[in-house]
């Protein structure tokens, strides 16, 4: 059975090459021994462990992967292996926390987390990630194949090429760029203001000022921070009304309508133990009530944007309410030491608007078996396909109308 990954050890990022997975006889074996684990509250002390000193965004943090399996992937009957890489000691290296998906026949392993997640990366011990070549990677990888067993074909997308400085190993084996860039904003602390202004042109900054101005007309507000269970369960009503009405006027199916999505945030929000809860949810309210929310998840000095949404039958509509609250909560966050502020992954007005800085994420499509990589060329045509869409607006847009033409599940009209 042949084992085939998209590029070798000499090829640049983006460029498609096949190399068996197993075949790497110069890669340095940097980890004693691998597992693979079925049940994430095994590795609960390993995991946190390792994630107070790893490279992990904070889709991979345990506060967030947990109530994410225990909610949505119970109701959709995910099956999770963590791949679990050690040192001689016992100490973890690096955990990859994937689903088994099966599709047309096709049995492959991705990042949990899905549309969900914005960043899809394995945790990594920083020194052991650094050390990590593109041959080491095709070892791991063709290891771990082999402990999971019956797999066709790895798909990674959305992966960042590098965390905290240091290159993701699995990076280097990508077959192309992700059809959209992650935008962020590096944040000075306790200088949120200044931050804004670096990141922010002028002319943007007066429109603001002038929607803030007009905002302010609609009476006392305040930005709220849900900490119990009752504004929790405010704050998620409100996000979820204000996502089913954008979600109906586009005529796309609500990926936040399933009952397990508000039983993951309200997990995701509540402290776990002694450790603050990784997802955080904001509400702008105006006399009293949700005109703006937003979701985000936290870890290692950055937050991460995970989703935002406002009321579209308010008149405060009229003065942009998300991005009020969005730019209030960056100088929140810069008051509480947050060094990076990212807004996912995405195109958006208001994300150039308000970014400097972009992470490049790139996506790899890795076959263990013939079909596998059948599965894996078509996979990642599509995912180019998307890419090259996204890169002209006017396609872009009748994607949008034809995504919503096939959700309502009926043909365009002849004048439409």
């Amino acid at each position: 059975m042949s084992a085939l990954v998209e590029p070798s050890s000499s090829a640049p990022p983006h460029r498609r090459t096949d190399a068996p997975v197993a075949r790497a006889p110069d890669a340095a074996k940097s980890w004693s021994s691998l597992s693979v684990v079925e049940e994430i509250a095994a590795l609960a002390q390993d995991w946190r462990a390792l994630e107070d000193r790893a490279l992990v965004t904070p889709y991979q943090a345990y506060g967030w992967v947990r109530p994410f399996t225990d909610t949505v992937g119970a109701a959709e009957r995910m099956a999770f292996r963590y791949a679990v890489l050690r040192d001689a000691g016992g100490a973890a290296l690096a955990i990859l926390p994937l689903v088994i998906t099966r599709r047309s026949g096709i049995r492959f392993a991705e990042f949990i987390g899905g549309k969900h997640a914005n960043y899809h990366m394995g945790i990594y011990d920083p020194a052991f990630a650094a050390g990590l070549d593109a041959a080491g990677a095709r070892l791991m990888l063709a290891e771990i194949g082999a402990a999971i067993g019956g797999l066709d074909a790895f798909i990674f997308v959305n992966q960042p090429t590098q965390w905290q400085g240091v290159p993701n190993p699995l990076a280097q084996l990508a077959g192309g760029p992700s059809p959209s860039g992650a935008y962020k904003l590096a944040l000075v602390p306790g200088d949120g203001e200044g931050s804004l202004r670096r990141s922010m042109s002028s002319h943007a900054h007066k429109k603001l000022k002038n929607k803030r101005n007009r905002f302010v007309t609609y009476g006392p507000s305040e930005m709220v921070r849900a900490r119990t269970p009752a504004e929790i369960a405010r704050v998620i009503d409100a996000f979820l009304r204000q996502k089913a009405a954008r979600f109906a006027m586009m005529g796309i199916a609500d990926p936040f309508a399933p009952p397990a999505v508000r039983r993951f945030l309200e997990r995701g929000a509540q402290a776990d133990g002694d450790r603050p809860p990784v997802l955080e949810l904001y509400s702008l309210d105006v006399a009293g009530q949700s005109v703006a929310t937003y979701v985000g998840a936290v870890q290692a000095g950055r937050f991460s944007g995970m989703a935002t949404s406002f009321a579209m039958d308010s008149e405060v509509a009229k003065t942009s309410p998300g991005e009020i609250l969005l730019v209030d909560l960056i100088r929140l966050k810069s008051r509480e030491g947050i060094t990076v502020f990212d807004l996912g992954v995405g195109e958006a007005r208001y994300k150039t608007t308000i970014c400097d800085e972009r992470d490049d994420l790139v996506d790899s499509f890795l076959p263990l078996t013939a079909r596998g990589h059948a599965f894996a060329l078509f996979s990642r045509a599509k995912r180019e396909a998307k890419r090259r869409i996204k890169a002209f607006p006017v396609a872009l847009k009748l994607a949008h109308r034809v995504s919503g033409w096939l959700s309502r599940g009926r043909k365009p009209a002849a004048d439409e």
